[in-house]
């Protein structure tokens, strides 16, 4: 290491882990700011010209998303290049154009400043979504956006192409397109202060091999160009100035995390059975129907949650019946016997479809407002289509059905009433469709966790959706950094609630899943097993790391763990006695 490197102090700075991996190196700091746009009027006799410079911008915008599509699809495979696919999408966003057309004959002002401040508005509605891997879509409308203007006004884009030597990429966010334009061979890691573990950089980053770590708050303000620091992608660490000591001891911990990771994907090529031979579910969430490879992929015994309200937020338009069947029923023949849960739109309040805003109007507070079931009961035509297509999809493999934020029996009886509509629509028609369709709710608020014995009665299966559940029960929006810290799943109230919806359940001879972040946490994973949980569902990477946590343990030692856990007071001794039960049996070194 350099002497002045070592002539400074060592600091340590928090992030999220994002992409595995250790690196040490020097930083290249990239501060990108946004364009400023001019503000002018138009000569009346000069609008049809610029209508057609926006028009000349968006072609050339496309030419150029096109063409890095195509150097990452050659130099990191198909899967990462479709990200760019929904660039595309923006690009050939009817609502978009046609709005920021309108806003420009009404006002007269110039088209950077319509088309800004429409974006603007597009932005501001995907940022404001509660889902994580949604809000991060804003990043695709805003890359898209400055790529626009910059062609409006003549400028260059910004990019990574300064990046010559081997560095550690240090910045504010990272947009899809910087992240794609970085040379591989040259990027040590990427560290941002914003962003999550479902950003675009990231899943360049984990596609490069590379480590990432998000959400270091104010690292672009602590380094300069040329500073030496080490990036820790498995607990979100980065060490500014790293001492000999430090560097040595990572460099252990680099040798051990590797030969870990490597013994859990040995592991997940076996059964997922507990040491006295007890059997355990392991299934994955999905968001698309090209994300099959995935779940192939890691093993998983299918799909216990695909979310369906990303064939509308990823599209123009909302799809139509016979759009949704194809992509159901891709899914569920590509992944047959293997069972497939579709969950029915969780779309409104925080995940409006942009470009139909007289769906949503503005709430106060969305998490709480008019969205998911409700929203499906009150738009009736748009949910049979769903119904309909889920109904058909069924012919083709072992569908179950799965409606999303259900308060209580009535709402419930009211979705099953449609659902028997289009049943005997398709019997009508002689369409057939799976006569014995499971059809189960999701648990993930509290009114339901109360009445699980009632809607138990009424349902094939629960999946609890711990996400919200644990939002709802104690009151806490985790997208809120203020208080996000306060939002636990080890909460004595969560672990009795889930003890209690498990109970309910298994009284009424229905299996019980977990498909919220709780699932995919090998150290949670044995207390939801241990307190009766049936069925884990996850993202797909996660699977390894849990199966290698069941197959460590006994099913009597994960009970045991669970009544000892119903007996503690506080969240983090729950979490102190989960942590100690993990590291108990599974040996990282």
């Amino acid at each position: 290491m350099p002497a002045n490197a070592r002539a400074k102090s060592e600091v340590t700075v928090q992030g999220i882990s994002a992409s595995h991996g250790i690196a040490y190196g020097q930083v290249f700091l990239y501060l990108q700011s946004d364009l400023e746009v001019p503000s002018y009027q138009v000569d009346p006799d000069k609008r049809i010209e610029e209508v057609a410079r926006f028009e000349h911008a968006l072609l050339i915008t496309r030419g150029q998303i096109q063409k890095i599509r195509d150097e990452v699809e050659k130099n990191l495979g198909a899967d990462e290049a479709r990200i760019f696919d929904a660039h595309m999408l923006v690009l050939e966003d009817q609502a978009l154009i046609s709005e920021t057309i309108r806003d420009f004959e009404s006002t007269g002002r110039n088209i950077e400043t319509c088309f800004n401040a429409v974006s603007q508005r597009y932005v501001q509605a995907f940022s404001e979504i509660d889902d994580e891997y949604l809000r991060e879509r804003a990043g695709d409308i805003r890359d898209v956006a400055q790529r626009v203007l910059a062609n409006l006004m003549g400028q260059a884009a910004g990019n990574l192409s300064r990046l010559v030597e081997k560095r550690i990429v240090v910045a504010n966010d990272i947009s899809p397109s910087d992240a794609a334009s970085i040379d591989r061979s040259h990027a040590l890691a990427i560290v941002t202060d914003t962003g999550s573990k479902t950003s675009h950089a990231v899943i360049v980053a984990r596609s490069m091999k590379v480590p990432a770590v998000v959400g270091s708050r104010n690292l672009t303000s602590q380094v300069r160009n040329g500073d030496w620091i080490l990036v820790d992608g498995y607990d979100g660490v980065i060490v500014i100035n790293p001492t000999e000591q430090t560097l040595f001891r990572y460099g252990k911990i680099q040798l051990q995390k590797k030969s870990f990771e490597q013994r859990l994907f040995a592991a997940n090529r076996q059964p997922c059975v507990t040491l006295d031979g007890v059997a355990v579910t392991l299934r994955a969430n999905i968001e698309k129907e090209d994300e099959v490879s995935l779940v192939k992929e890691y093993l998983a015994s299918g799909v216990g949650l695909f979310r369906t309200e990303f064939l509308y937020l990823n599209a123009t338009r909302i799809p139509t019946e016979d759009e949704q069947y194809a992509a159901y029923r891709t899914v569920a023949e590509q992944l047959a016997p293997a069972p497939v849960v579709i969950r029915t739109l969780d779309l409104g309040g925080d995940k409006p479809i942009t470009g139909n805003p007289e769906l949503f109007p503005h709430e106060d507070n969305p998490f709480l407002g008019f969205r998911a079931i409700r929203f499906c009961l009150e738009n009736l035509e748009l949910f049979k289509d769903q119904l309909r297509a889920i109904l058909r999809a069924s012919a083709h493999g072992h569908v179950r059905l799965m409606y999303p934020m259900i308060s209580g029996c009535e709402e419930l009886d009211r979705a099953n009433a449609v659902l028997d509509e289009c049943r005997n629509e398709l019997r009508t028609k002689g369409v057939p469709f799976d006569e014995k369709l499971p059809v189960g709710c999701m648990i993930e608020i509290p009114s339901a966790a109360c009445t699980a014995d009632l809607l138990a009665a009424k349902n094939d299966f629960f999946s609890i959706g711990t996400n919200d559940l644990i939002q709802y029960l104690l009151a806490i929006d985790r997208v809120n950094d203020r208080i996000a810290h306060l939002y636990e799943p080890t909460h004595p109230a969560v672990v009795r609630t889930l003890s209690q919806i498990v109970h309910e359940a298994h009284r009424a001879k229905i299996r019980v899943s977990v498909c919220g972040e709780m699932a995919g946490d090998p150290v949670l994973a044995p207390l939801l097993i241990g307190l009766g949980v049936d069925e884990l569902s996850m993202t797909p990477p996660l699977l390894p790391a849990v199966k290698f946590a069941v197959r460590a343990m006994t099913m009597s030692d994960a009970r045991a763990l669970a009544s000892q856990a119903l007996t503690l007071k506080g969240a983090k001794e729950i979490l102190a006695l989960c942590e100690s039960f993990y590291r108990a049996r599974v040996k990282v070194d």
